[in-house]
């Protein structure tokens, strides 16, 4: 269980995230919405602790992490995995040895395992055979499985994904879709997924929050804000920009 308890923070004199509160059960496919520069991947970092709030609380299975040392804040994002938005490739490495690299790490896996379960992670994914192949070499949709491969491979309890369909065509971001939600079923993870993309919150969330104006302004199922009538739902659901607002 993920528990923010009026959550705040700033850069400098910019206000980002001000009093926010949001509660995601075990097991829940949690989609964070919102505009962008509004505070959702600043908001995810906090939940590991890459970053430090100025005020408020951070719990992870009812432990708050937010004046943990960094020795402590290791153990808890064991708990975790991440797919970043770009995917986060080392462009000198290969599949396997991105893949294999949080195993590598750890440095208790034999050359034999750690070859088998990046394997069976990049079967998970659907690149079964690229293990060889440099990022370069790869489609974006395929870096963004490789990504998902790095974070699966050490069975974490959470998942975390910053814009997983960001960049890609209708065709690969359902795709990616699809695979978000066999991975949450295959491992029984709490996913929790940053995206601006309406089809894919619709589709991979059992819970949806919309951040705004700092905080959390609407949270229930994807049917209830998908067919919200409050302004502001409506506002950012339709993809509607306020009449002053220009294009720069």
């Amino acid at each position: 269980m993920i528990e923010v308890r009026q959550l705040k923070k700033q850069f400098g004199t910019q206000p980002i995230l001000d009093g926010v509160d949001l509660r995601i059960e075990s097991g829940e496919s949690a989609v964070i919405i919102g505009r962008s520069g509004g505070g959702k991947s600043v908001l995810l970092k906090h939940l590991i602790g890459l970053l430090q709030p100025d005020a408020g609380e951070v719990l992870v299975d009812g432990e708050n992490i937010t004046h943990m040392n960094e020795r402590q804040l290791l153990a808890v994002r064991e708990k975790f995995g991440m797919v970043f938005q770009g995917a986060a490739l080392f462009d000198s490495m290969t599949v396997e040895e991105n893949v294999a690299f949080p195993l590598i790490r750890k440095k208790k896996y034999s050359a034999a395992e750690i070859g088998k379960r990046v394997a069976e992670a990049l079967d998970v994914v659907d690149l079964p055979g690229t293990e060889k192949k440099k990022p370069a070499e790869l489609s974006g949709g395929m870096r963004k499985r490789v990504g998902l491969a790095r974070a699966i491979i050490y069975e974490p309890r959470f998942l975390l994904y910053d814009e997983p369909t960001t960049g890609l065509d209708p065709i690969v971001s359902d795709s990616i879709d699809q695979l978000i939600i066999r991975v949450r079923d295959h491992f029984k993870v709490t996913s929790v997924v940053v995206t601006h993309d309406m089809r894919s919150a619709r589709r991979v969330g059992n819970k949806v929050f919309l951040l705004h104006a700092k905080k959390i302004y609407a949270s229930g199922a994807p049917e209830e804000i998908f067919t919200s009538t409050d302004a502001v739902v409506r506002q950012f659901i339709d993809g509607v920009a306020d009449a002053k607002e220009t294009i720069l």
